[in-house]
């Protein structure tokens, strides 16, 4: 399998099993029924579906240093490049809120915050930071905002509370973001949002992490050293997050600094084990899904949502009992569910239902960049 020399597949890989298992964990068949390990904490806590999304925007970091790094070097126009920078991160976040609030676009409550949407602000903040930059600062901006983030929200009273709280409903990030956005939060918590304006701060510094990283990567160091230091790096991380879990506990919802160190050091982890592989040890027999997963990683998780969000609306039948199945509930359970007896078959063939598309845009070398 050939890449670009100054392409990781490793990367790609990574990516394509970060975007794979955030397939699997969107699609259940049945919500009642969920295993825990494929579905969030409830608040404080972790579980590995809670590794997903910073594991994304760890890859956005290093994918951003492998990007610009040249560009950056060879002194090619600034402005042009932050342009750029800002049509990227406006189009995600549009394409965001459309598959958010798709079909039905109710503009009074329009959902703002989302996954899509913090993936683009935090890639435009990372990649100014990364032009603008020297090294040195961005390791201190990297922990500056996590420790920046943890005083606020630990520290400053919440008005209308009188207290510093990490509650859902009474924290300060959630405070903000109903006094910003007001009726346009998730339409599922309604009164606070996993993808509020103030946790973006430490999100960005889960992105930093990987910029620090593709520094680490670029330079002319021996590979096993990198790797070496990528665990150990990886066990720091972790122990720091659990250390820092007592003052300020892991938790996605809030993007917690611990949660922040926690997640980077699980990411530091399992690249580190890809890189080996991949790039060192050059086992790639078992890459190929993954990677074509990676190529196409932000179409897939878009039309996805979009396509799974289309069956659900399309009534196919009603049966005996007068209940009306949609596209997704018929076949599900007249034949999934009978069969595998797991909520979690239906998700695992949309993996491959999504794998099979992907491998025919591969085919033809279609790959749709955002």
């Amino acid at each position: 399998m050939e890449t670009k020399p100054d392409r990781l597949l490793s990367l790609d890989v990574f990516r394509g099993l970060t975007i794979a298992a955030m397939i699997l964990v969107n699609n259940q068949g049945d919500w009642n029924h969920v295993y825990p390990a494929l579905g969030h904490a409830p608040w404080n806590g972790f579980t590995p579906t809670d590794a997903i999304f910073p594991f994304f925007l760890f890859i956005v970091g290093v994918a951003t240093t492998f990007s610009l790094n040249k560009r950056k070097q060879r002194g090619d126009d600034r402005v042009k490049l932050i342009f750029q920078i800002f049509k990227r991160s406006a189009l995600l976040i549009l394409l965001g809120m459309i598959k958010d609030n798709y079909p039905f676009y109710n503009f009074a409550h329009f959902q703002v915050p989302g996954v899509l949407q913090r993936i683009g602000l935090v890639y435009f903040f990372t990649a100014i930071i990364f032009l603008k930059t020297s090294l040195r600062t961005q390791i201190i901006l990297c922990f500056f905002f996590l420790f920046i983030y943890w005083a606020i929200m630990s520290l400053i009273p919440v008005p209308g509370v009188g207290y510093p709280n990490l509650e859902p409903a009474t924290n300060l990030g959630a405070y903000i973001d109903r006094l910003l956005l007001g009726g346009h939060l998730s339409v599922k918590t309604k009164v606070w949002d996993p993808s509020g304006l103030l946790s973006t701060i430490p999100a960005i510094s889960s992105a930093l992490f990987g910029v620090l990283l593709g520094h680490w990567l670029l330079m002319k160091n021996d590979n096993m050293a990198k790797v070496i230091r990528m665990f150990v790096f990886g066990c720091v991380a972790i122990a720091a997050g659990l250390i820092w879990n007592i003052w300020f506990p892991i938790n996605k919802n809030l993007w917690t600094s611990s949660y922040v160190m926690y997640s980077t050091g699980l990411a530091h982890i399992v690249f580190a084990i890809c890189y080996w592989l991949v790039d060192i040890k050059k086992i790639r027999w078992w890459t190929k899904p993954f990677v074509i997963y990676g190529m196409n990683a932000l179409f897939v998780y878009f039309i996805s949502g979009i396509f799974g969000r289309t069956i659900k609306q399309l009534i196919f039948v009603t049966n005996s009992e007068g209940v009306k199945l949609n596209m997704k509930d018929y076949p599900f359970q007249t034949f999934v569910r009978p069969l595998f007896e797991s909520p979690v078959a239906w998700a695992i063939l949309m993996v491959l239902f999504w794998l099979l598309i992907l491998w025919i845009l591969y085919n033809r070398r279609i790959f749709i960049k955002v």
